[in-house]
């Protein structure tokens, strides 16, 4: 078998939540507009998400006022293990052109879980920087105040926010991405290199959802 064998396809973003709140060490649903599936003959093997940003000035601060609304960021990848070599950078490559055209992508690579971003990096994503570590309103499950329940006090408990290294990149034409990095706000940097951890990720998914 050959990495291409593989099939990449829009599923329901329905069917990515037992893998983001079971097997992705997030453990919570983030805003999904549009949903991956990786496929082994009909098997479910790997899902990747994009949506919204949670910050409205992200959206903003990528390049400028007059692109926010093309932003969107790549907020869960979550793969089988014992896959072959470069199978994420290939089903990241091949989600982001299913995506619309002329839009920002960014997404990020969390520096406390021991990861770099080797998966971008291999996708020729740009490498912008590491966001400040800070505090966020939140609980211990992780929830925060972005994900408002009326029914908690989240002012009563602080989280740390890890910094994660920032990674941004382009769909659309040559003309599209030639405007959108010339309108971008981040400075370009050497991409980070270190020793990449990884997480428990051996979880299998009760619905290993069949492709028709």
């Amino acid at each position: 078998m050959s990495i291409k064998d593989y099939k990449i396809t829009s599923i329901k973003p329905s069917e990515t939540h037992e893998w983001i709140l079971y097997k992705h060490y997030a453990k919570r649903i983030p805003s999904i507009s549009y949903a991956f599936g990786l496929y082994d003959d009909k098997t479910l093997v790997g899902i990747c998400t994009y949506g919204l940003p949670a910050s409205p000035n992200l959206c903003v601060g990528v390049c400028g006022e007059n692109y926010k609304n093309k932003v969107l960021e790549l907020n869960r990848l979550c793969i089988n293990d014992g896959m072959l070599k470069n199978t994420a950078s290939y089903f990241v490559s091949n989600t982001l052109s299913l995506l619309p055209s002329g839009k920002i992508i960014v997404s990020y690579a969390d520096s406390d879980m021991g990861h770099f971003g080797y998966i971008y990096q291999a996708c020729n994503f740009f490498y912008t920087g590491k966001t400040k570590e800070r505090t966020d309103i939140g609980l211990e499950d992780g929830s925060h105040s972005r994900h408002y329940n009326k029914n908690l006090n989240y002012k009563l408990f602080r989280k740390k926010r890890s910094s994660k290294y920032r990674y941004v990149i382009f769909t659309g034409t040559k003309k599209e991405k030639k405007i959108l990095k010339k309108a971008l706000n981040y400075k370009i940097q050497a991409y980070p290199k270190g020793d990449n951890k990884r997480y428990d990720a051996s979880y299998k998914p009760s619905t290993q959802l069949s492709l028709l």
